[in-house]
């Protein structure tokens, strides 16, 4: 099975080797039938330090690296 991927903005890092990511998605709610965003925030593994507030950066899920990282860092994309 493969491991997902995800792509989201880092809204912390404060951590070291740690990245808070904040992914959001969209759907069609069942009764009103308008688009809602939805958002959760995800913990990252990124060995370099290399990320910092504002940067796009693409997640994998990995193995538990500690309590909250589940996730390591892919790349950097450039910011929008």
């Amino acid at each position: 099975m493969p491991k997902r991927i995800l792509e989201g903005v880092v809204v912390s890092d404060k951590g070291d080797k740690t990245i808070v990511v904040k992914v959001e998605r969209t759907l069609l709610h069942p009764v009103l039938k308008k688009t809602v965003r939805l958002s959760k925030k995800y913990h990252a593994h990124d060995e370099a330090n290399a990320h910092k507030v504002g940067d796009l950066a693409r997640i994998v899920e990995c193995a538990p690296k500690s309590k909250l990282k589940r996730w390591e860092v892919l790349s950097t994309a450039s910011a929008s």
